[in-house]
C-alpha cells in the first residue's frame, strides 16, 4: 500500500557488489585484416596474392608497421567497408531511415515515461530485495518467484529443471510449470542475467551498489541496492525496455496504416494523452500482458502488411508466425484475441476482399505457430482444445468445402450465411468434442463467465471472477474520457468512412459488377480488417474492463487514418493536411496534457509492514517444509519470500487449483469449522493464514466472501460467517501462533 512520503534517504554505500579487481589493461593489438585490393567483390585492381605466404607477410608488415602506417592502414579498411555499404545506402529511401528515427524517438520517450512512473510511485531503488518482492502482488509475486527460482539455482538448467519439477506451488502435487501459466519470459530473463552477471564479472565491472537505507519512522535501516546487478531491477528494467521497443513498433505500424508519418505521430500522441487507458505496465510489470502485447502489436503490423501486398511472399509468413508463437508463449489469453482475428479475416474473405489463396497462406502460418506452442508447451491440452484452435480447423475445411456451398445456393447473402453458420456452429462443435476427448475443462469457467454477463448465472468461480473490478463490464467513465480527448470522436468519423465505402463494395458485389470496377470503388482489405477488429476488441472491453489493453491502442491506430490520402484525399484538396492534423493534435492535447500531468504528479513510496511482519516471523519460526493455505494473492508472496509450500495461488485458470482453493476458502463460509479444518488437511496444510478484512470487504453488493459462499453452499445461509468465529477464538480446531493488524496464522491441531 503506497504512502505518500519521501522520509527514506541513502547513507554511504554499504557495498559494491560484483566488483572484483580490474585486469590491467591489454596491449593494443591490431584489428581485423582486409584483403589487399581493398575494393568491391570484381573490382579491377593488382592480382591478389594468395596462400598462407602472403597472408603471412600481410601479418608481418602490419605488425611491424609505427603508429601512423598501421592508422593509415585501418583508415584504408574503414573507407572500404564504407564503400562496401555504400550502394544500400544510396538505395535506400532516406524516409524510411526518418520513420526508424522517430520510432527510436518515440521507444525511448516511452520507455522513459514509465520508467518515470514507476519509480515515482513506488520509490523502487530505495527499497529492500524484500519490499521489491512484496511490491510484486498476486500474479505478479508467482510469476517473479520463478524468475528468482532459475537466478538463484547452482546452474540455468538446474533452475529450469526446478521449474518442471515444481514441489512448492501446488503442494504435495510435482508441477510442470512451464506447461501451465506461461514462464517463459522468466526462463529468457533469467537466462540473460546470468549472462549479464557472468560477463560483468569476468570483465571487472560493478553491476550494482547497495547502501544502508533509513526508513524513519522507528523502523530498522534496510540493505537497498541499485544497478542492473539487482535481479528486480534487471527483472523490470527488461520489461520497460520491451516497452519502449513497442512504441517505436506503433509509430511504424500508425505510419504504415495510414501511409504517413503524421499517422505514426498520431498513434504515439493518441497512446501518449491516453496512456492510463492503454496499458498497466508501470504498475504491473510482471504481468504476462507486459510481455506479450508488445508481441501483439508486431503481430498485427506484419498482418497488415500481407492483406496490402497482391503476392504473399515465405518471409512475411515466416515472420507471422514468429510473432504469433512470441504472443501466444507468455500469455494464456492470447487464444483469444487470435480467434477474433481469425473471424475478422474470415469475415472479409467471405465479402470477397481477400482469395481463398491468401487466407489459407494466413491460416497455414496460424496453424504452424500454435502447433509449436503446442510443442514448446510441453502438449498443454487448452491449446488444442481452444476455440481458436477449433475455429481454424473449421475455417480450413470451409475453404476446402465452398465449391459445394456454391452449389447449393446461387445466391451471395445466401452462401454467406451459410459460411457464416458453418463457421460459427462448427467451432463451437469441434472445440466441445475435442474438450470431451481430452478431458479438458480448465476453459469452462471462460464459457461460464460469459453466460454469466448475459444472463442471471452465478456459481462460485465466476463470482470470484466478477466481482474482481477489472473483470466488470466497463465502467461509464471510460468512453467519457475517450470523448474528452477527441480521440473516441475521430476514430468514430474514420469508422464512418471505411463502413460506408464498404457497404458500396458490398452492393457491387451482391450486383455482379466487374472486378475491375469494384477494386476502383474500394480494395482495401486491410482497413475492412481493422474496423472488424476493432469492434471485436470493443466488445471484448464492454464484456472485461481489463481488455481495454486490447481496444484502447487499436482506437489509437485508427487514428492515424485521419492522415489517409484513400480515405480523406477529398478533404486534403480543400485543407492542408498538416493544418488540419496539428489543429487536430492541438485539441487533443488539451485533454491529453491533463492526463500526463496527473500521471506524473504521483509521488509515494511502497510500505506494507504487517505484511513484512508476516514473512519474516513465518521465516523464522516454521520449518522450511511447513505448508500454508490462504488468500490466493498473499500465498503468491509466501512463496516468493519465504520459499514455503503452498497448497493455492493466484493462477486461477487450471480446474484443479479452482478446487483446491474452493477448499482453502472455505475459511469464509458458513460452514462448521471442523468440516473445513478436515478439507485443509486433506490438502497437507499445517497453517492457515487469516486475513479477517475478507470477511467484511465488497468490491460491490453481494461480493463479500460470505456472500459468494451463500450462492455455493446455501445449506448454510444465516449462519455467523466462520472467518468472525475464527478471529474471536479459533479453539478446538485451530490455535493462533501469530497475528498483527491484517493477518492472524492460525496453526491446525492434527487429532
Amino acid at each position: 500500500m503506497p504512502v505518500h512520503t519521501r522520509a527514506r534517504y541513502k547513507e554511504s554505500p554499504l557495498k559494491a557488489a560484483s566488483a572484483p579487481q580490474s585486469p590491467p589493461s591489454p596491449s593494443p593489438s591490431p584489428g581485423p585484416m582486409r584483403k589487399a585490393g581493398g575494393g568491391r567483390k570484381g573490382a579491377c585492381g593488382e592480382p591478389r596474392k594468395a596462400g598462407p605466404a602472403a597472408l603471412a607477410e600481410r601479418l608481418r608488415h602490419v605488425l611491424g608497421a609505427g603508429a601512423a602506417e598501421l592508422l593509415r592502414d585501418c583508415g584504408g579498411r574503414l573507407r572500404g567497408f564504407v564503400q562496401d555499404q555504400k550502394a544500400f545506402v544510396i538505395k535506400a529511401d532516406s524516409k524510411i531511415w526518418v520513420a526508424l528515427v522517430f520510432a527510436a524517438f518515440a521507444g525511448v520517450l516511452h520507455w522513459y515515461h514509465i520508467t518515470t512512473i514507476f519509480e515515482n510511485d513506488r520509490h523502487f531503488s530505495h527499497l529492500s530485495t524484500l519490499e521489491r518482492e512484496m511490491a510484486f502482488r498476486t500474479e505478479m509475486g508467482l510469476y517473479y518467484s520463478y524468475f528468482k527460482t532459475v537466478i538463484e539455482a547452482p546452474s540455468f538448467f538446474n533452475g529450469v529443471w526446478e521449474m518442471m519439477n515444481d514441489r512448492l506451488t501446488e503442494y504435495p502435487l510435482v508441477i510442470n510449470t512451464l506447461k501451465r501459466f506461461n514462464l517463459y519470459p522468466e526462463v529468457v530473463l533469467a537466462s540473460w542475467y546470468r549472462i549479464y552477471i557472468a560477463v560483468m564479472d569476468f570483465l571487472g565491472i560493478q553491476t550494482k551498489t547497495c547502501w544502508t537505507v533509513n526508513r524513519g519512522e522507528g523502523l530498522r535501516p534496510i540493505e537497498s541496492c541499485e544497478g542492473l546487478g539487482d535481479p528486480a531491477s534487471f527483472y523490470v528494467a527488461v520489461i520497460f525496455l520491451l516497452n519502449g521497443v513497442m512504441m517505436s513498433v506503433f509509430f511504424l505500424y500508425g505510419t504504415y496504416l495510414s501511409g504517413s508519418r503524421l499517422g505514426g505521430l498520431v498513434t504515439v500522441l493518441c497512446y501518449f494523452f491516453n496512456h492510463g487507458e492503454c496499458t498497466r505496465v508501470m504498475w504491473t510489470p510482471p504481468l504476462r500482458e507486459s510481455f506479450s502485447y508488445p508481441f501483439h502489436v508486431l503481430q498485427m503490423l506484419v498482418l497488415t502488411y500481407i492483406l496490402r501486398i497482391p503476392n504473399v511472399n515465405r518471409g512475411s509468413l515466416i515472420a507471422l508466425c514468429v510473432s504469433n508463437i512470441f504472443f501466444m508463449l507468455p500469455w494464456q489469453f492470447a487464444q483469444f484475441v487470435l480467434l477474433t482475428q481469425i473471424a475478422s479475416l474470415f469475415a472479409i474473405y467471405v465479402v470477397g476482399y481477400i482469395d481463398s489463396d491468401k487466407l489459407q497462406k494466413i491460416l497455414c502460418a496460424h496453424m504452424v505457430s500454435l502447433l509449436l506452442c503446442f510443442i514448446f508447451m510441453f502438449g498443454n491440452s487448452m491449446l488444442l482444445t481452444s476455440y481458436y484452435a477449433a475455429s481454424l480447423v473449421v475455417i480450413w475445411g470451409i475453404l476446402k468445402a465452398r465449391p459445394k456451398f456454391l452449389k447449393i445456393s446461387g445466391s451471395r447473402i445466401i452462401l454467406w450465411l451459410l459460411e457464416g453458420c458453418a463457421w460459427l456452429l462448427g467451432t463451437v462443435i469441434l472445440k466441445c468434442l475435442t474438450s470431451l476427448m481430452f478431458g479438458v475443462a480448465d476453459d469452462a469457467h471462460i464459457s461460464n463467465l460469459l453466460k454469466s454477463k448475459f444472463t442471471g448465472y452465478k456459481d462460485f468461480d465466476t463470482l470470484m471472477y466478477t466481482c474482481a473490478v477489472e473483470f466488470d463490464f466497463m465502467d461509464k467513465e471510460t468512453p467519457l474520457r475517450y470523448t474528452k480527448t477527441l480521440l473516441l470522436p475521430v476514430v468514430l468519423v474514420i469508422f464512418g468512412v471505411i463502413f460506408k465505402k464498404a457497404v458500396k463494395y458490398i452492393t457491387l458485389v451482391l450486383s455482379q459488377k466487374d472486378l475491375c470496377e469494384r477494386e476502383e470503388r474500394f480494395n482495401h482489405g486491410e482497413l475492412v480488417y481493422h474496423v472488424l477488429q476493432l469492434v471485436a476488441f470493443t466488445v471484448l472491453g464492454i464484456l472485461i474492463m481489463r481488455l481495454k489493453l486490447f481496444l484502447t491502442p487499436h482506437l489509437c491506430v485508427m487514428a492515424s487514418l485521419i492522415c489517409s490520402k484513400q480515405l480523406f484525399g477529398w478533404l486534403f484538396c480543400k485543407i492542408q493536411p498538416k493544418t488540419l492534423i496539428f489543429g487536430i493534435l492541438a485539441l487533443m492535447a488539451i485533454e491529453g496534457s491533463a492526463n500526463l500531468q496527473s500521471q506524473w504528479n504521483i509521488v509515494g513510496e511502497f510500505s506494507n509492514l504487517p505484511q513484512e511482519e508476516l514473512l519474516e516471523w513465518i521465516k523464522i519460526n516454521t520449518r522450511q517444509d511447513a505448508v500454508f493455505a490462504g488468500a490466493m494473492p498473499t500465498m503468491a508472496s509466501i512463496k516468493l519470500s519465504t520459499l514455503r509450500p503452498i497448497v493455492n495461488h493466484p493462477h486461477y485458470e487450471d480446474a484443479g487449483l479452482r478446487a483446491r482453493t474452493k477448499v482453502v476458502y472455505s475459511m469464509y463460509s458458513r460452514k462448521p469449522a471442523k468440516e473445513v479444518k478436515e478439507g485443509l488437511l486433506k490438502l497437507g496444510v499445517n497453517y492457515y493464514i487469516l486475513e479477517e478484512s475478507w470477511c467484511i470487504r465488497r468490491a460491490k453488493p453481494g461480493c463479500s466472501m460470505p456472500e459468494i459462499w451463500d450462492v455455493e453452499d446455501p445449506v448454510n445461509v444465516g449462519k455467523i460467517p466462520l472467518c468472525n468465529v475464527m478471529s474471536k477464538d479459533p479453539r478446538p480446531y485451530f490455535i493462533t501462533v501469530f497475528h498483527n493488524s491484517i493477518y492472524r496464522v492460525l496453526k491446525i491441531i492434527k487429532d
